[in-house]
């Protein structure tokens, strides 16, 4: 486990945590993660970095095996439109390496916006920080750490 600036995050504000480390491949995404972890993807929780068409960014926690609408998500946040950010703003918002992106301990603090079903799930594995590894956790902590804004933006 490598002591990352999620860890960190997660160890400050008294998360119940399991790191699940696996073997990173370079564009494998979520599929790789549940593939080498034995899991369904559709509980492996990705973090996207996007912005506003004013240039806000936020993340937005996305089960693995699904999509993000643009449209339902503007539609939501009231704005025109979003879009994600390409690697080098995603890395310069957050502090962290695309394929490791985390929301706990981001370098600037971002709203964050999680999609509805992942609530169902009873565990999930989200990003820790580093590429290749994982915390597992209940939505619930996740609800109660980052508090985010629960959206429908599913596809």
């Amino acid at each position: 486990m490598s002591m990352t600036p999620a860890v960190r995050f997660l160890k400050d504000k008294g998360a119940e945590f399991t790191i699940r480390l696996y073997r990173y491949e370079e564009h494998g995404g979520t599929a790789v993660a549940a593939r080498e972890l034995g899991m369904d993807e559709h509980a492996v929780v990705k973090t996207l970095v996007f912005e506003t068409d004013s240039r806000l960014p936020f993340l937005v926690l996305m089960h693995g095996d699904r999509e993000v609408s643009t449209k339902n998500l503007a539609r939501t946040l009231k704005v025109k439109a979003v879009i994600p950010c390409p690697p080098p703003t995603a890395e310069r918002h957050t502090g962290f390496q695309v394929g490791g992106i985390s929301p706990f301990g981001t370098r600037k603090k971002l709203p964050v916006y999680m999609e509805r079903t992942l609530t169902d799930c009873p565990r999930v594995f989200i990003n820790a920080g580093k590429r290749g590894q994982l915390a597992e956790m209940s939505p619930a902590e996740i609800l109660r750490i980052l508090e985010p804004t629960i959206v429908e933006a599913a596809v």
